[in-house]
């Protein structure tokens, strides 16, 4: 029977929200081991002057098991 834990992140992209969920979970595989799954739950991004988007971000519910 296995255990596992969920953390939440927040990845950050200058080209797409894609890119941002990939950037939280390439971030994460750095230290945390047993990826199981991802559940993106936010879509924000920040705007210039101009109103174009300049930064997207996603906040994701990372999913990993517990080693015994």
């Amino acid at each position: 029977m296995s255990v596992i834990k969920v953390i939440e992140l927040v990845g950050q992209s200058d080209t797409s929200w894609e890119d941002a969920v990939r950037q939280a979970i390439k971030a994460a595989a750095k230290t945390v081991r047993h990826i199981r799954g991802v559940e993106v739950l936010n879509f924000t991004a920040q705007t210039d002057e101009n109103g174009n988007i300049s930064s997207y971000r996603a906040n994701v519910h990372l999913a990993f098991e517990v080693e015994r």
